[in-house]
């Protein structure tokens, strides 16, 4: 029945709800003097209709608004038949950023759930991290989620989402829908450093939910070089204030299985010595991290 403005075939008709901006095909049979153009809702809410004045749509559905806009017509027009087509929407944003292929802003055009907005902005990167961080206005309800919690000013509803548990559709329940002007933050994962003597050093992505172990670092790494002493390893990690914490660690136990496989931190170092090194400083270190990711961890010290 429309006979201009094609209706976009991204909106799903049936459950977009109207808003301001939104571009719509309005036809009604025996009506010649309606706009053959689309139409844009005004600020106000409201589309110009002949005979009826101005009709408010926002905050309607498709069948709603032509429900709204037949009583409108009925005063003056017998029995009107009229439909209502979305040409282009511009009143559903959801911004997406963050470790996606293609960060921005999306119109939802109708009801999508979590994924398939990630989906919109292209997919996560190899560097994503473990979590998709959701934000939501109370004024649209809190988020549906267990751990939801109000920010700090209370205005907003925040959740975290492991994303494994989300793409595997183990818990469905996380696959929420998304709502307009909901933001969606997929973080960059954190980093460990392996440097030193072994085959690959650099920095490596800590995807997983629960980090990396010192095994799982070094297996990154494709182990060790022939002049390593990994009997002589340590971690260097960051202390608030103050300069790097240096923890000891025997690798050859820990490969062997003899000790403890310690679980690696977000920005921690693994260094393997040379077997004909002496001490080794922190600058040294940094110097190596440089030197195999282009990253200054400890430049401060």
């Amino acid at each position: 029945m429309v006979t201009s403005g094609q209706a976009s075939p991204g909106i799903q008709q049936d459950s977009y709800v109207l808003g301001v901006n939104d571009k719509i095909t309005v036809h009604c049979l025996n009506l010649d003097e309606l706009p053959q153009s689309p139409m844009t809702i005004d600020a106000d809410g409201t589309i110009p209709l002949p005979f009826a004045g101005r009709v408010k749509l926002t905050g309607l559905s498709v069948s709603g608004a032509e429900e709204v806009i037949v009583v409108a017509l009925s005063k003056a027009i017998l029995k009107p038949q009229c439909s209502v087509n979305i040409v282009d929407s511009h009143s559903q944003p959801v911004s997406v950023f963050g470790a996606v292929n293609t960060p921005g802003s999306y119109q939802l055009g109708g009801n999508k759930s979590l994924s398939e907005i990630l989906s919109m902005a292209g997919g996560l990167r190899k560097d994503a991290g473990p979590v998709v961080k959701i934000t939501r206005s109370l004024k649209q309800g809190p988020l549906p989620l267990p751990l939801a919690a109000k920010d700090a000013t209370g205005e907003f509803s925040v959740a975290s989402v492991y994303i494994d548990d989300l793409m595997s559709g183990s818990v469905p329940e996380l696959n929420i829908g998304i709502k307009p002007y909901d933001v969606i933050a997929v973080p960059e994962a954190s980093l460990i450093y392996v440097v030193g003597q072994v085959r690959k050093p650099g920095g490596f992505t800590m995807t997983g939910r629960g980090g990396l172990t010192i095994v799982q670092a070094v297996a990154m790494a494709e182990g060790f070089d022939r002049t390593a002493a990994p009997q002589k390893a340590r971690i260097l990690r960051r202390t608030p204030n103050s300069p790097p914490k240096e923890i000891a660690v025997n690798l050859d136990s820990i490969m062997a299985g003899r000790a403890e496989d310690l679980t690696l931190r977000a920005d921690d170092v693994l260094f393997v010595p040379s077997n004909t090194a002496k001490n080794v400083g922190i600058r040294t270190v940094d110097a190596l991290i440089q030197l195999a990711t282009g990253v200054v961890v400890y430049g401060r010290y």
